[in-house]
């Protein structure tokens, strides 16, 4: 599907100006793009094989056979294709001459594999090659109506597959299971990948942040977290849900509650201007009065789009200012080194006046009976 088709309003040419203005600036005269999240905001392109030359006058993209009839199909008009029959790189030296007036060339310098750079050392020597660093994810990080509808179509999915998940959550299940089953369900529903592996975690493994899935049985009066996402047009959600099989503990209660009213102290508050590091302090600092701070080591949260993870972040050393149009996830969490943990994850967009919470799944406490 073309980048037309996907979205109503074609935004390649104004994000390639907005591209070329930034490279004006670092007073380079191309940008060679590694990026494949990159080459498709810029072009539209999808596959897993491609290279992007975006210089003040010509975008030209390079792909293999595999992909000819795709490329055509998404990038359309907008930019050159070479289709390469062997190597990407080796039809990309006789382009690079071929331009007028390109001698200094910005290079990903954060996605470049060693044995491309060696490329640009041996085979573009007659080049200068500057490392630049986030250049099209700066862009990115903003998103226009049309990321923003798309994202919350991909939150769609996530909760709906995470409601026909807990209908099915039990006592004896393994965590793999589960993990098969919310991921059966977002395939169903219409996500066309998953934005990383499914974590499912229960009992004193939900007090592993990043668990992912595995053999433990799930018993009664567990918590279950559940972290996931969906993917729709390429842009990802990030939900993250705990509950508990079964009446839950006292102990299990002020956890949650204390997590919860952080979550919605955060989702509450935060807002274009203010800096990643001020939106972190929202939740730490009520999370570390309540006496679990040393429990809560990660950041708040970060930007989401065609990487699950990407600018901003929200986080203790996050200076740089928010801005409205940013897509950023609201996470807190407290976790208790074996015995169990809780963290209730949203995604949220900044506007000018505020902003809006995109997911809209439940974030009370559910005992699984």
């Amino acid at each position: 599907m073309s980048a037309d088709a996907v979205f109503p309003v074609d935004r390649r040419p104004a994000r390639v100006a907005a591209l070329r203005d930034a490279l004006a600036r670092a007073d380079l005269d191309a940008l060679l793009v590694t990026a494949l999240p990159n080459i498709r905001y810029l072009t539209g392109f999808a596959g897993s094989s491609a290279l992007l030359l975006v210089t003040p006058l010509e975008c030209m993209i390079f792909t293999d056979f595999r992909y000819a009839a795709q490329v055509e199909e998404e990038v359309g008009g907008f930019a050159s294709v070479h289709i390469e029959s062997s190597s990407l790189w080796s039809g990309l030296w006789p382009v690079i001459a071929g331009s007028a007036g390109v001698e200094r060339i910005g290079f990903e310098s954060a996605n470049l594999l060693h044995r491309d750079f060696a490329r640009l050392l041996e085979q573009g020597a007659r080049w200068h090659w500057r490392p630049t660093t986030d250049v099209v994810e700066a862009q990115r990080a903003v998103k226009d109506p049309d990321e923003v509808a798309t994202i919350v179509r991909a939150v769609e999915v996530a909760e709906r597959a995470l409601e026909r998940t807990l209908e099915l959550l039990r006592p004896g299940l393994r965590e793999t299971a589960v993990a098969g089953l919310l991921e059966h369900h977002l395939r169903d529903l219409g996500s066309e990948a998953f934005p990383f592996p499914s974590i499912v975690a229960s009992g004193p493994r939900s007090a592993l942040p990043h668990a992912r899935a595995g053999d433990r049985v799930l018993e009664a009066g567990d918590f279950v977290l559940l972290d996931f996402g969906a993917v729709r047009d390429g842009y990802c959600s990030d939900i993250t849900r705990t509950v508990v099989l079964g009446p839950a503990t006292n102990a299990q209660r002020e956890l949650y509650a204390v997590v919860q009213e952080a979550n919605a102290r955060a989702s509450g508050a935060i807002r274009a201007g203010m800096s990643g590091m001020a939106a972190d302090a929202i939740a730490r600092d009520y999370i570390d009065a309540c006496g679990y701070g040393d429990e809560f080591g990660h950041s708040l949260g970060h930007g989401i789009g065609l990487d699950v993870h990407e600018a901003p972040r929200l986080s203790r050393t996050a200076d740089a200012p928010l801005a409205a149009g940013m897509v950023v996830t609201i996470e807190p969490g407290i976790y208790v080194p074996g015995w169990g943990g809780v963290r209730i994850e949203d995604d949220v967009v900044l506007t000018e006046d505020g902003r809006e919470v995109l997911t809209s799944f439940p974030r009370h406490l559910i005992e699984i009976a």
